[in-house]
C-alpha cells in the first residue's frame, strides 16, 4: 500500500483524467485546485509520489483513452475509494446525448464543470486539445452534446501524412495572414483555421443564444477578436473540477 507518513495535506480529492495524450493527477480540496501534475497515460507512473504528498480520503477516475493494466495496478495500490465515472455513473445534470455510451469522460465532466459554475446559463465550451471538441450545455442543465474535430497536432501530423512532399513543421514559429513559404504556409492554414472556427462556433452558437457564456480550456491557447475574449472564462481546471464535482454528486446520492 502507499505510504502516507510524508502527507502534507489532508481531506482532499484525488482526480485522475486519463487523456488521449498524457494524464492529469489533480489535488482538489472542497472545490478547489490545489496541485496538478502530469504524467503518463499508459503507466500513471508519477502517481505514487502524488498519492505521498496528501491524504486523499477518496478518488474519481475519468478516461477517454481507457486504463492499460500498468494503469489499473497503480491504481489498486490507492488505499482511498474510487469512483470510475462511466455512462451508467450519476451526474448532476441531464445528459441528453443519445449514444452515451461513446461521450468521452472529458466531454462529460467539461460540461459538468462549467455549469456548476453558471447555473441557469447557457454554456458552450471549447476544449483545445488532442480534438478540438465543442460542448453545449443549456440554461436548464441539458446536455445536448457538440462537435468534434482534429487538434493542432492532429491537422500539422495529417498534411504530413496524407501528401507526397508536406513536411512535419512546429506549430511554434512565424505565425502570418500569408505565408511566405510552405512552413509558414502550413502554420498560417492550421493555426488560423483553428481560430477562425473556433471564432464562427462562437459566433453562430452566440446568435442562437444571445447570454452565452464560454469556456476555453486545452492546452492549445488562441488570441480572439476584443469582441469574442471578452465572453470567454479560461479555465484549464474546468474537466478536473466536472470529475470533482461528480464525486461530490454520488457521494451525497449514497
Amino acid at each position: 500500500m502507499i505510504n502516507f507518513a510524508t502527507a502534507k495535506h489532508e481531506h482532499v480529492n484525488l482526480i485522475i483524467d486519463i487523456g488521449n495524450t498524457l494524464a492529469k493527477l489533480v489535488a482538489f480540496d472542497g472545490d478547489t485546485p490545489v496541485e496538478e501534475i502530469k504524467t503518463s497515460n499508459e503507466t500513471l507512473e508519477r502517481l505514487p509520489e502524488f498519492v505521498n504528498k496528501y491524504a486523499f480520503k477518496q478518488g474519481i477516475v475519468g478516461s477517454v483513452f481507457g486504463i492499460t493494466a500498468e494503469a489499473e495496478r497503480q491504481l489498486k495500490r490507492l488505499d482511498f475509494p474510487l469512483l470510475y465515472l462511466n455512462a451508467q455513473t450519476p451526474v448532476p445534470i441531464t445528459n441528453d446525448y443519445r449514444t452515451p455510451d461513446t461521450l468521452g469522460a472529458d466531454r462529460l465532466a467539461a460540461a459538468v464543470g462549467a455549469y456548476m459554475q453558471y447555473p441557469g446559463h447557457d454554456i458552450l465550451i471549447v476544449d483545445a486539445g488532442t480534438c478540438l471538441t465543442y460542448e453545449f450545455i443549456d440554461k436548464n442543465g441539458h446536455y445536448k452534446g457538440g462537435c468534434i474535430s482534429p487538434g493542432l497536432q492532429m491537422r500539422l501530423k495529417s498534411l504530413r501524412a496524407f501528401t507526397a512532399k508536406l513536411p512535419l513543421i512546429d506549430s511554434e514559429g512565424p505565425l502570418l495572414d500569408i505565408g511566405y513559404d510552405t512552413e509558414t504556409s502550413i502554420r498560417s492554414g492550421v493555426i488560423q483555421g483553428m481560430k477562425f472556427e473556433i471564432e464562427g462556433r462562437i459566433k453562430y452558437f452566440q446568435e442562437k443564444y444571445p447570454s452565452l457564456l464560454v469556456f476555453l480550456t486545452g492546452g492549445d491557447i488562441f488570441n480572439f477578436d476584443s469582441k469574442i475574449k471578452n465572453l470567454i472564462f479560461a479555465d484549464k481546471y474546468i474537466v478536473p473540477r466536472g470529475l470533482n464535482r461528480i464525486l461530490a454528486f454520488n457521494n451525497e446520492q449514497s
